[in-house]
């Protein structure tokens, strides 16, 4: 029953989706199901009411998710709605991926593109998949009542159950009188009042595959006559192949091929071990004549002298550089932010089988609509001739939703110069994933503010400098206004404290360093700025840090409700021991709003984040634990950020290759955690990324408060 498994275009046919019930950009149910699609349906024992799910006459309900399952619990929180509406049995709820088909399973957040990303996956899906399951139950229950001859409305549902009286039938007994019910165009949705699986902790319906070893990872796909690719990428960025030199890895046992692709040199060969061995040994020429060559202190001192010249205004409320000017007194903080490499458990990986006409792709997929498009590009199909199986993923934080498809257009061009037209799997080896790109941006902020006669901020302005995440891309008409990346100033732009005069502006210098988003993108650095900087003026006011925020906070009520709730949770204004500390943090990103507060102890130069309280806002709590997890996944994510992460360049090489040297949250590093979710009625929001970015800033307040001193650049190794 916790089978999660995809299905392609071929076996959507059998379920009688794909004819006359597509959906176009939003969710829609046409007013009657077509003959053709109740005739498919009923000919293969399922009821298939429209494209989120299908029930067979062994009673089992599948939901077909459209979004990617990496660890977040997209496929429980996707099919506990569906659940819910269709008054399902969970232990009968099964789930499969959705092919690429940005027609049915576009992300509604993004417009006709279907993909994972942006926290949005169970908040672009609440309406969608509760009319969807809303819709199946109206059509089982008017089936029931035609064939008892009774009123609809007497009828009950429950735990899969169809039930008037004494006569009670299932959902798979019912699937071929159902599927010649009208499908209702708006069908009743229940009263939140009436939710039996939503608001509830349910098993996650990936676990027990995951346990058992049945779930299915790129890295676990086995085809026939496939083989193993490893891609040797240039040491320096924007370097490219000058000459290769293959004899002694051609002469290994195994190997099939060497090739030179755009991103460097692939070579293909039987197995893994076998082309990483032939990869070692090939002698490569590269040019750098255009590669990037700086260092990581280069790169600041450039953004450096950029933050002394003006950027592209993204907030000017007031005038907060004419109050700087004439203020007595004007407090500075300057922040820098190194790269972050996503480091992910499972590293990239890909299957591409190229059939000539057509291509089928096995991949852990989050950006269908793009990766379709540029695979098919580099084939020459039309993107429908690519189709593309969704598989689980051990993890992306934001990698594998690259803007350029990198590693599938990678593994494209090695199937396409095959001599032989079999599938081939491309594997990124842990090195290839820490060295070969794509970070998140290093930042510079400056910080500037003055404060009133009361201690409360009169101006505020901030500047900001890093790479454009989006320049360059397909999301480029869309993401950026008047020069301004949102990605870059999200989380300072819509600062919420209450403050007259306020000023941002950025800077996108242009690095042949590939950058892209990682979890909770802009909100990774400009939640630490600013929260810390607050923390900073409240303490030059003299003032409590929590009552601080709360006073700048009156027009943002869900702000201030996590931010009371976690400072009551953690006994705020208690008294704090010698040599410890207590800090605290608030934050919205993507929607969701989080406070922590933090507890640290200082042992000489040495600190320990002792325990951790995060109160949430994240609307309806679709799976309270799921939304517990991802708190507590989250936080200690971002708690590598102050602890040890950091991506640092030597004339353009990266230095760190691996967990050795690139170091995230270990198990030694977590603290004790309680998490705390707001009781709401509002839609839900997404609960991946808001975790992230509060954390460290709450580490760094809880550090000043036990040393006094303020912390600007990350990591904090020291104190």
């Amino acid at each position: 029953m916790n089978e999660i498994r995809t299905i392609n275009r071929r076996d959507f046919l059998k379920f009688g989706l794909a004819a006359g019930t597509g959906l176009a950009l939003g969710f829609h149910i046409p007013a009657q199901a077509s003959e053709s699609t109740a005739t498919t349906a009923t000919a293969n024992a399922t009821f298939s009411p429209n494209a989120f799910l299908y029930i067979n006459a062994d009673n089992t309900v599948t939901v077909i998710s459209k979004h990617l399952e990496m660890g977040q619990g997209a496929y429980t929180g996707l099919a506990t709605i569906v659940a819910e509406e269709l008054d399902a049995a969970w232990g009968q709820v099964k789930v499969v991926g959705a092919p690429a088909d940005h027609k049915r399973y576009n992300n509604l957040f993004w417009g006709p593109a279907q993909g994972t990303g942006g926290s949005t996956a169970i908040a672009n899906s609440w309406m969608q998949l509760r009319q969807a399951g809303a819709a199946a139950r109206s059509m089982l229950v008017s089936a029931a009542a035609e064939q008892w001859k009774v009123p609809a409305a007497e009828i009950t549902v429950q735990d899969g159950k169809v039930s008037h009286g004494d006569q009670s039938t299932t959902f798979g007994e019912l699937i071929e009188a159902a599927n010649k019910q009208a499908v209702p165009a708006e069908p009743k949705l229940k009263d939140p009042a009436q939710f039996r699986l939503i608001g509830k902790k349910l098993p996650r319906k990936d676990t027990n595959g995951k346990v058992n070893g049945t779930a299915q990872f790129t890295q676990d796909v086995q085809l026939p006559d496939m083989l193993t690719a490893v891609v040797k990428h240039p040491p320096l960025f924007g370097a490219t192949v000058k000459s290769v030199d293959d004899t002694v890895a051609r002469k290994i046992a195994g190997v099939e091929d060497v090739i030179t692709i755009p991103s460097g040199v692939a070579v293909v060969a039987q197995d893994f071990w076998t082309a990483k061995k032939a990869r070692d040994v090939l002698e490569i020429e590269w040019d750098d004549s255009k590669a990037f060559k700086l260092s990581t202190d280069d790169i600041f001192n450039q953004f450096s002298e950029l933050l002394n010249g003006k950027g592209a205004v993204a907030r000017d409320d007031g005038d907060a550089v004419a109050e700087l000017e004439k203020a007595e007194q004007v407090i500075t903080a300057d922040y820098r932010f190194p790269y972050l490499a996503h480091a992910a458990m499972e590293p990239l990986n890909c299957v591409i089988h190229y059939r000539g006409d057509e291509a089928e792709v096995w991949n852990g997929e989050q950006m269908h609509t793009l990766d379709q498009a540029m695979v098919a590009g580099v084939f020459g199909l039309q993107p429908e001739k690519v189709t593309i199986n969704m598989l689980y993923a051990g993890g992306s934080f934001g990698r594998r939703a690259n803007t350029k498809s990198d590693y599938l257009v990678e593994t494209a061009h090695i199937a396409k110069a095959l001599k032989k037209q079999v599938p081939v799997k491309l594997v990124w080896t842990r090195e290839d994933d820490m060295q070969a790109g794509w970070y998140r941006p290093a930042n510079m902020h400056r910080l500037s503010a003055t404060l009133d006669e009361d201690g409360m901020p009169k101006a505020w302005q901030h500047q900001l400098v890093g790479q454009s995440i989006i320049k360059g891309t397909p999301f480029e008409p869309a993401m950026i206004k008047n020069g301004v990346d949102h990605t870059s100033v999200e989380g300072a732009n819509n600062l919420p404290y209450q403050i007259p005069n306020l000023y941002v502006d950025t800077r996108s210098p242009e690095f042949g360093i590939p950058v892209q988003w990682w979890r909770s993108v802009g909100s990774t650095h400009t939640a630490y700025s600013t929260e810390t900087f607050i923390d900073e003026l409240a303490t030059k006011a003299g003032k409590d840090p929590v009552e601080y925020r709360l006073a700048l906070l009156k027009d943002h009520p869900r702000h201030a409700a996590v931010l009371k709730l976690a400072a009551e949770k953690a006994n705020w204004g208690s008294d704090v021991a010698e040599g410890k500390g207590r800090g605290v943090a608030v934050h919205e990103s993507f929607k969701s709003y989080v406070a922590m507060v933090a507890d640290v102890s200082v042992d000489g130069n040495s600190f320990k984040v002792d325990k951790v309280v995060i109160a949430v806002d994240c609307g309806v709590a679709v799976n309270p634990d799921i939304v517990k997890a991802q708190m507590e996944g989250g936080m200690g994510f971002g708690l590598a950020m102050i602890l040890n992460s950091e991506i640092t360049l030597d004339k353009g090489r990266v230095v760190q290759s691996n967990y050795h040297d690139y170091l995230v949250t270990r198990m030694s590093d977590m603290p004790d955690v309680e998490v705390h979710i707001v009781p709401s009625a509002e839609a839900p929001t997404g609960v991946g990324e808001p975790a992230t970015p509060v954390i460290a800033p709450a580490v760094a307040n809880a550090l000043a408060a036990a040393t006094g001193k303020r912390f600007y650049n990350l990591p904090v190794r020291q104190v």
